[in-house]
């Protein structure tokens, strides 16, 4: 975003709070970090954020003017002890690996060592960084000519053939597409090693709003895709009046740019992969990395009265796009900088996709939620979808409420809150309501199946009468097995009278 290495390359950032983040890592398999700097360090804040989803980082090893990269190349010394510096930098800084891009006229006697380079770098990432990746960018050719071939062909693929992938420039056309297609069947490579640019800011291609066109032809055909510029929906606010510049931030900026970018992320949604959340126990309190203050249980926190933009405080972000359905609300939150506002409440809506195992033991899931006005006919759920793994066209869904003792009905379950105390090592979230800000509710609800399932989707149902003006808030949602043994030991802390689902296993 704008040459990058602004607020966000700092530990602490700054009061920014309406800077532009990152949310829709779920879709992401390598997040670069590009700047025009020659050696670019991913700042601990992306880092943080990208890790803490599952994601890879690579930072840019890019050289745009003359005389430097003849220095690296010189030798065959001075091509290895570039190697050495820039996989010693990931292993300290704490990211995976490089894209390396070379902008300039390299001289014909320099390619051979440009080879060597690439490819030691590339074995050098892979064994000594782990998911250690490194990925050329499509610029010089063979002949050490600055040439764009917007696909990869017999000029190229010989840097193809020494790293893990390649980003083709955002110039291309179908023609290139059918092209790229058939080198990369030549060399015997899945087509998923080439990613097609496409330039958000809408060089070459269309981009903007209308980027769906071109994110369709990649996928139709089969390869990754390569998105320069993500920040295009935060970088051109001004053109619409608003003052992105502002060092404190400001509340209208904030708004505008997270519906922009929730607005264009979900139009190209339906061309992406979904990674889904695996590790349990689970927690969010969907902390953007930002905020105009820092909040503890629904309350304003010690000393935290101020804006901050610190991206390492970002919490699990939703699976999929907002859109139309709920948007973070930042004038309070149970942790963190912001809550979930629910805009949707005409039907349920999902918020994570997971694939978390459950063997014999007991769900556990917590969630903090606020209805703010009259509550009078408003219900809020938490949906949990459930299949057998054994049988995963099966599925259940657990509505999450509050209802009387358990109801079940076919292929659905309603389950109240606990009553009862939870041990200590299991409260995540505290219920005492003396000790939680105006308004917020925690409930917690087990559930325990009979055979090994797998939880597979996470949403909200939230209704309320067709008159009423309440809204209602999602502050953080937990989830987490516990082991039938520690149930058994705790049987006087957790009754599972009445809370448990037996869900029937069919061959």
């Amino acid at each position: 975003m704008m040459g990058n290495y602004l607020e966000d390359r700092h530990f602490h950032s700054s009061e920014k709070y309406d800077d532009y983040r990152f949310v829709h890592w779920s879709a992401v398999d390598y997040f670069c970090y590009f700047s025009h700097e020659y050696v670019t360090i991913p700042p601990s804040g992306w880092l943080n954020a990208a890790h803490r989803h599952g994601v890879p980082v690579v930072g840019t090893f890019i050289v745009e003017g003359e005389g430097r990269l003849d220095e690296v190349l010189a030798t065959e010394e001075s091509v290895s002890r570039t190697v050495e510096a820039l996989t010693r930098l990931c292993g300290h800084f704490g990211f995976e690996g490089w894209l390396v891009n070379v902008e300039v006229k390299v001289p014909q006697r320099n390619m051979p060592n440009l080879y060597r380079f690439v490819q030691e770098l590339t074995s050098a990432t892979e064994s000594r960084v782990p998911h250690g990746r490194v990925f050329w960018y499509d610029s010089v050719t063979e002949s050490g000519q600055l040439l764009w071939q917007n696909e990869l062909n017999s000029r190229n693929v010989e840097f193809f053939r020494r790293s893990h992938g390649t980003l083709i420039n955002y110039a291309w056309d179908d023609g290139h597409l059918e092209r790229s297609a058939q080198q990369a069947k030549k060399e015997q490579s899945p087509l998923h090693r080439v990613f097609m640019g496409l330039d958000v800011f809408g060089r070459s291609r269309k981009g903007g709003f209308q980027s769906l066109e071109s994110m369709q032809r990649i996928a139709d055909e089969g390869f990754s895709a390569g998105i320069f510029a993500p920040g295009w929906s935060f970088e051109t606010l001004n053109r619409f009046g608003y003052n992105i510049k502002n060092p404190q931030g400001e509340g209208q900026v904030n708004s505008a740019f997270l519906a922009r970018n929730e607005s264009w992320w979900a139009r190209i949604w339906p061309t992406l992969a979904t990674h889904p959340y695996s590790s349990l126990p689970f927690f969010t309190d969907f902390c953007v990395g930002s905020g105009r203050k820092s909040y503890d249980r629904g309350l304003v926190a010690s000393g935290e009265d101020r804006p901050f933009f610190n991206l390492s405080r970002q919490s699990l972000q939703p699976s999929v796009p907002l859109d139309r359905n709920a948007v973070h609300h930042f004038e309070e939150a149970f942790s963190g900088g912001c809550s979930l506002l629910v805009t949707n409440y005409e039907r349920a809506f999902r918020l994570f996709v997971t694939n978390f195992d459950l063997q014999l033991g007991v769900l556990l899931v917590g969630f903090a939620y606020k209805i703010i006005g009259d509550a009078t006919g408003t219900d809020f759920d938490l949906l949990v979808r459930v299949t057998p793994q054994k049988n995963n066209n099966s599925e259940f869904y657990l509505f999450c409420g509050d209802y009387s003792g358990y109801v079940e009905a076919p292929q659905r379950g309603y389950l109240s809150p606990l009553t009862e105390l939870l041990p200590r090592a299991h409260v995540k979230l505290p219920r005492d309501s003396r000790n939680l800000g105006a308004g917020w509710q925690v409930r917690y609800y087990l559930a325990k199946f009979d055979g090994p399932v797998r939880v597979q989707d996470i949403g909200v149902k939230c209704r309320r009468p067709a008159e009423s003006k309440a809204e209602a808030q999602l502050g953080a949602v937990y989830v987490e097995a516990l082991p039938l043994e520690n149930l058994t030991h705790a049987r006087t802390e957790i009754p599972l009278y009445g809370r448990n689902l037996w869900m029937e296993q069919r061959a």
